[in-house]
């Protein structure tokens, strides 16, 4: 993100980087599960009934399990109890359920979606769109207090709310198809605003692993019949992908605790298994799997306050891969089929054997090590080591980090205390003493340092402790002992906090051989200097990754105005193919913005204003394309168009505070400070801990409210401990003579200089 100045606002980098490319014509074709039964009956039996077999379904008898017997289940909106109902007609399934004209209606099930421990239903529109209903079947049985239709998101009951039924939050097309079904290709249509988006088989089949397979029946045809086997090894067999295991021998050496890989071979499955279990943006269309780059194809979400805690744990979904990129498992090159059948989804083994494969159970199925009585679930691996996390209500996943307990972290910093998962009586203190107690030559300390560092990057510190933060990001992010995916995270970080380090760090960043630690370059150098910022990453322009290569053009595109002749020739093809790969994600209001963005920064206000509209027409419930368009319009001087588009904004969009807290600044531009205070107001309503918007609806209240800007200034300085809040509270009432002002003072003394206190109390005692 581009810092804003004070009383400004800039266009803005919109959520991620997302490209096209058009497939090889040489690639081979997909032909349908079914001609794979004749010689893998056993793998394909495993995969019937599994999670991937019942990922996505036609909705019939068979695949339906919800209660559609006129069953019946009522909703809160606003004190306003509202009742959905499920029925049939014929064979067909249906719903009645509210609307986006606020109005009750009857729409058909036509698809599902999963089938344990919850099943989801999709509606299909007459313009090609699948919506998920916000109804869901709980699957588990009566016992497990399953057997019943819930709401996943009560709180979405508003037409503009992104995650109400009919809008993009919901939309199967976008979220869902690439990993829910087989080959899928979205055929969205900008000239009609809708879909044909079609698939080779509808659920998670065969070929979404293992990729087309109309050269291995080829392959198949010319070889000796008997040498097919269930089990057989698909690498140089009518297959570009090798999804074979890393480490085909595991061997016993001390003084190493558990077996150590005898050789670590290069495989794809963790690569192929990634592109759905993981949390990420699709980029294009390109085979990631045959590139070896995960951005060939996806942009993978990082270790960001938004889906981690700061220690790593999981937070929001990351279905599995950005947690397991962190663990001492995938250093050592355990890949997922080690642990799970690939074709049940199932675990290989009970849970009590599984890490014993390589964890010697006499150094780790003891009460010596895991402090618990034996056979209590204190003493299974994963409650210490892979604790769940509950989603949807009832579906709870396990974090694939593997991390050690860290309850003195959680005492310190807040993160999660694993220990208090089952010892729900206690608290972090207790559980710290018991593990100092118990692990006293633990070095979990030192490997999990760079925890209070992320933590520190969201507090309010003064300049020392920024570039304190600052020199602590850039070792961290030159240390190999940490998993790349926590280097690369230390980068983003860096955007907020710069220093002489920080720069070292992006620049040596730039040139390391792991993509995601040089896309965490590209995000880290925001905020750099254009010169320094040029010299950096424009040797990414020809990167061999395209997420690199193309998210660095995107990334140099504003330095655009001061750049030579020279260097735009350099950057234009990288970023022509960045332009022209957003239409990939043309069904999307920010495809549109990161186009209007790039014609903004060249000095091509009306195209831009043209791609921005065309944004807000695809998607008016995103803010920040309503933001970036008013901003155009202030940069051209036309303040009542600057002004008018935030308005609308704030009608397609009424929970969102960006829009008046930027209405605000319009109107203070204009001088217009009964208006901007009222939007301020609504802004700090509408985001009551931010601690920014209370700053400046404070500074905007002094000359007509004194006693209310006092009361948002101080609102401020509590939220955010920022001395500068503060300080605007003390030099506005030393300004005003105010009686309170040198009790302000006297709170301001220990947290800046002396002069400063000088200077102001000297002001008050002038006057």
């Amino acid at each position: 993100m581009i810092n804003l100045p004070k009383y400004t606002y800039s266009l803005l980098l919109v959520f991620a980087f997302n490209f096209i490319s058009s497939e090889h014509s040489d690639a081979a074709e997909f032909v349908g599960s079914k001609a794979c039964i004749g010689c893998h009956e056993k793998a394909y039996q495993d995969w019937q009934g599994s999670h991937h077999d019942m990922s996505m379904k036609h909705a019939d008898s068979d695949s339906v399990l919800g209660d559609f017997n006129n069953a019946s289940l009522a909703s809160k909106d606003n004190k306003t109890t509202k009742v959905s109902s499920f029925f049939k007609k014929g064979r067909q399934y249906w719903v009645n359920i509210q609307g986006e004209d606020g109005q009750f209606h009857d729409y058909q099930i036509k698809y599902t979606f999963g089938f344990t421990p919850l099943q989801q239903y999709m509606v299909e529109f007459d313009d090609g769109r699948v919506q998920l209903i916000p109804f869901a079947w709980d699957s588990r049985t009566k016992a497990q207090g399953g057997q019943r239709w819930y709401n996943l998101y009560p709180e979405m009951t508003q037409k503009h709310q992104e995650f109400f039924w009919t809008n993009t939050g919901q939309n199967w097309n976008y979220m869902c198809a690439d990993c829910h079904s087989t080959n899928v290709d979205k055929n969205f249509d900008l000239k009609t605003n809708s879909y044909n988006t079609t698939f080779s088989e509808i659920n998670v089949a065969c070929e979404s692993c293992h990729g087309g397979a109309s050269d291995h029946l080829n392959w198949a045809k010319q070889v000796n019949k008997t040498e097919m086997v269930n089990n057989v090894e698909h690498q140089s067999k009518g297959f570009d992908r090798d999804l074979s295991k890393s480490v085909k021998q595991w061997q016993s050496s001390a003084p190493n605790k558990t077996l150590t890989p005898k050789v670590i071979e290069h495989s794809q499955q963790v690569l192929v298994c990634a592109q759905c279990h993981s949390r990420r943006t699709q980029i294009s269309n390109n085979d990631h799997v045959k590139g070896n780059a995960f951005g060939e194809r996806y942009l993978l979400d990082l270790i960001s306050s938004s889906n981690y805690h700061p220690d790593g744990q999981v937070y929001n979904e990351n279905f599995v891969y950005g947690s397991f990129l962190q663990s001492k498992m995938y250093k050592s090159g355990v890949v997922c089929s080690d642990c799970h059948n690939p074709h049940t989804a199932e675990l290989k083994l009970p849970v009590a054997a599984l890490c014993l494969q390589c964890h010697q159970s006499e150094n780790y199925a003891s009460t010596q090590h895991h402090k618990h009585q034996e056979n209590s679930t204190g003493a299974q691996c994963v409650n210490c080591h892979m604790p769940e996390t509950t989603y949807m209500e009832v579906d709870a996943r396990r974090d694939h980090g593997f991390h050690i307990p860290t309850p003195d972290l959680a005492k310190q910093l807040g993160t999660p205390d694993t220990c208090l998962s089952c010892h729900e009586d206690k608290n972090s203190q207790w559980s710290s003493s018991k593990v100092a107690a118990w692990y006293p030559e633990s070095t979990v300390k030192e490997e999990k340092d760079f925890v209070a560092v992320f933590s520190a990057i969201n507090l309010a510190l003064n300049e020392q402790q920024l570039q304190g933060v600052a020199s602590e990001l850039s070792r961290i992010s030159q240390t190999i002992s940490y998993a790349g995916i926590i280097r690369a995270s230390a980068l983003t970080k860096m955007a907020s906090v710069s220093n002489t380090n920080t720069i070292i760090a992006i620049a040596r960043a730039v040139k390391n051989p792991d993509e995601n630690i040089r896309l965490g370059a590209i995000e880290g150098a925001q905020s750099m200097a254009s010169a320094e910022k040029w010299r950096i990453l424009s040797p990414l322009l020809n990167d061999k990754v395209l997420s690199v290569r193309t998210g660095s053009a995107f990334a140099l595109t504003s330095l655009w105005s001061n750049l030579s002749a020279q260097q735009r020739a350099q950057l234009t093809p990288a970023l022509n193919e960045y332009i022209t790969s957003q239409h990939f994600n043309n069904d999307r209001s920010f495809s549109h913005s990161n186009r209007g963005i790039i014609k903004a920064y060249q000095g091509k206000y009306e195209q831009a204003i043209k791609a921005f509209k065309q944004g807000i027409t695809i998607e008016a419930n995103f803010a920040q394309t309503y933001l970036n368009l008013s901003q155009v319009y202030y940069q051209q001087g036309q303040h009542q168009q600057s002004i008018t588009t935030l308005q609308n904004g704030i009608k397609a969009n009424p929970d969102d505070a960006s829009l008046p807290f930027n209405l605000g600044l319009a109107y203070i531009r204009i001088k217009d400070k009964t208006s901007a205070a009222k939007a301020l107001a609504k802004a700090t309503q509408l985001a009551p801990n931010n601690s920014h918007y209370f700053y400046v609806y404070g500074l905007s209240l002094e000359q007509k409210q004194a006693g209310s800007a006092y009361k948002a200034l101080y609102q401020a300085f509590k939220l955010s401990n920022n001395p500068q809040h503060l300080y605007a509270l003390c030099d506005m009432q030393v300004r005003h003579k105010n009686p309170l002002a040198k009790q302000c003072l006297q709170q301001l003394a220990p947290l800046v200089p002396a002069n400063v206190i000088q200077g102001l109390t000297q002001a008050l005692n002038n006057g």
